[in-house]
């Protein structure tokens, strides 16, 4: 998984996997999602990131991938 955020164009990325997009659909205002062309989801797009997330906002927590149980 792929977090990018660009401040030029306010958009979040969140990359699930790698592939190219056959795809897409608007899940809300603002948000988009990349899909295979089996429909699995590729990509994660947030537009006007800025007045949807906050940094303050954003925990990340590698403990879940990385644990064996």
């Amino acid at each position: 998984m792929k977090i990018k955020y660009s401040p030029d164009a306010d958009v979040l990325t969140i990359q699930l996997r790698e592939g190219k997009p056959y795809d897409s659909r608007d899940i809300a205002e603002g948000v988009i999602v990349h899909l295979t062309s089996k429909g699995q989801p590729l990509e994660i797009e947030i537009l006007d990131a800025s007045k949807v997330v906050q940094k303050k906002d954003v925990e990340v927590s590698l403990e879940a991938l990385f644990s064996s149980g």
